[in-house]
């Protein structure tokens, strides 16, 4: 095994509403080294630790919107310190940072600013990509645009290898070509008609994929599949770590 497989939890979110502790206790049985919160699923996160603790998962990290990021640092800082967690996430932008390379750019800049108070406090900022971030500006793309506005130091990436390639690059390039900068890499992959599916069961190169990673000194990988059709979210993540062990990855 080379690096911890964790689950990011948005995956099974329905599950988590309607029984957050049976959940939890079927991702720990299923044999997941740790998750990735987004969200409390309407408990406290002292609630959530606690069961986490119990089931014996590590949070790795967790999505936290960019308002809270910026506007609520210090109860994020509050919060993932407690819960032991090193990395904090920006999974989603809107439209009004996304328009034009300068949008990029200017975000860059915003989150290098609050990079360095998450920083001192500790932890790691990253932002996790969709697709939308490899439309092109003069030539840029705006993933390019927004991490070169950043110190590699304050910003940090958390690649999710689907939407690479739905965006039309190649997952191992980017890979290398942000070394060093990607400790933590999202793992889903795709059909043949560009849908979600556990990994392991679509068009993904892994090899290529996880010689990339591993180069790169990515630290974590979490599962993540944002919809799940061919089976439910608990099965799809189940297929997906099996999958994993018969790459000699879990």
């Amino acid at each position: 095994m080379s690096n911890p497989i964790n689950l990011q939890l948005y995956t099974v979110r329905d599950d988590l509403n309607n029984d957050f502790v049976g959940t939890i206790k079927t991702v720990a049985e299923i044999g997941y080294s740790g998750v990735e919160l987004a969200g409390y699923a309407g408990k406290t996160a002292n609630e959530v630790k606690t069961i986490l603790d119990d089931h014996g998962l590590k949070v790795v990290g967790g999505h936290v919107g960019l308002d809270a990021v910026q506007n609520s640092a210090e109860t994020v800082i509050t919060e993932f310190s407690a819960f032991g967690a090193g990395y904090v996430i920006i999974p989603w932008i809107g439209e009004e940072w996304r328009k034009s390379l300068d949008d990029y750019k200017r975000l860059g800049a915003t989150l290098g600013e609050i990079g360095a108070r998450y920083k001192e406090a500790g932890l790691t900022l990253c932002y996790h990509n969709h697709a939308f971030e490899f439309e092109k500006f003069d030539g840029i793309y705006g993933f390019d645009a927004l991490f070169d506005a950043a110190p590699a130091d304050l910003l940090q990436a958390e690649m999710d290898t689907f939407w690479v390639q739905k965006g039309g690059e190649n997952i191992a390039a980017y890979l290398s070509k942000y070394s060093g900068r990607v400790p933590l890499v999202h793992l889903k992959d795709m059909s043949e008609d560009g849908d979600f599916r556990p990994v392991g069961e679509g068009t993904i190169d892994y090899t290529a994929l996880f010689a990339a990673a591993e180069s790169a000194g990515t630290v974590h990988y979490m599962v993540e599949q944002d919809q799940c059709k061919t089976a439910s979210p608990l099965e799809s993540v189940r297929i997906s770590l099996e999958n994993l062990k018969k790459m000699g990855k879990a």
